[in-house]
């Protein structure tokens, strides 16, 4: 049995993690230094860490933050939101981050992907995609709309014909978080999370919804997703990392790191390397 893995999400605004339903209404909940040293050590796979307002407010991600998260995280962990071009891609990985994030940015300029695989290696590229159910056309038959500034744009994008089209350009891992399901915690999009599961060979992340393990469980029996992303269920304490693992153990799914740098599907890497050579 392939080996899934449990990511914790933190998005962060001014330096606080903050949490919201539907991409609204956020509250800020603690520090992402400490939030994110204390799922370190209680066994999470990895982390990642959405700078949720830096693309508003035009600026770079916090660098400073990614220095002091890697002073203090001893697992992978991934930064979004602030990545603007190769050079703030290539800060974020030189400050400590496994891997690096981008939505809005692939969906405007699809050439930034090709830039960045070839400057980091896939294994470095994440695409984050924020989707919406919509009705079914010729231009959208998976029936799932793209979006992007936070949800807020949609693209005309469907959504598994831009998955296809990033990974052939060099994305080496997907995060598919559904806008409908984000905070809920009435359980992940099953339908749009397999489809883009069936449809690319890399690594599959569903996120927005997970409220309770089952819905973690659900998961993976009823998709091919490789990982579970969560926030709501333990930032508020309602579960904890062992807990759910301690779930997903009784449940007959293994969970945890294993170690492997191709990024292939269903390993999840511990040894992520990335070329920063200066050009």
């Amino acid at each position: 049995m392939l080996t899934k893995r449990l990511i914790i999400c933190l998005d962060v605004r001014n330096r606080k993690v903050t949490k919201g339903v539907k991409f609204k209404g956020n509250i800020d909940i603690g520090d992402p230094v400490e939030m994110g040293a204390r799922y370190s050590a209680e066994g999470v796979d990895e982390l990642v860490f959405y700078d949720i307002t830096a693309s508003a407010e035009n600026r770079p991600c916090d660098i400073e933050m990614v220095r002091e998260i890697a002073k203090n995280v001893f697992i992978p962990f991934a930064v979004g939101g602030g990545i603007r071009n190769l050079e703030d891609m290539r800060a974020v990985l030189l400050a400590g981050a496994e891997k690096v994030s981008i939505n809005s940015l692939a969906v405007l300029h699809p050439e930034i992907i090709e830039e960045g695989a070839k400057a980091f290696g896939n294994q470095c590229m994440v695409l984050g995609m924020d989707v919406k159910a919509v009705e079914k056309t010729e231009q959208i038959p998976s029936g799932y709309e793209v979006y992007i500034q936070g949800g807020r744009k949609p693209m005309g994008l469907d959504a598994v014909e831009w998955a296809k089209k990033a990974v052939a350009l060099g994305i080496g891992e997907i995060c598919v978080n559904s806008i409908d399901a984000d905070g809920t915690k009435e359980g992940y999009e099953l339908n749009i999370t397999q489809q883009i599961a069936k449809a690319v060979p890399v690594p599959v992340i569903a996120s927005g919804g997970a409220g309770i393990p089952e819905h973690i469980s659900d998961l993976f029996a009823k998709t091919e997703a490789d990982a579970a992303l969560v926030a709501s269920m333990v930032h508020f304490g309602e579960y904890t990392v062992q807990g759910i693992k301690e779930n997903m153990r009784k449940a007959g799914i293994i969970m945890g790191r294993i170690f492997g740098t191709d990024g292939a599907r269903g390993v999840a890497n511990t040894e992520i390397s990335c070329n920063l050579a200066m050009d």
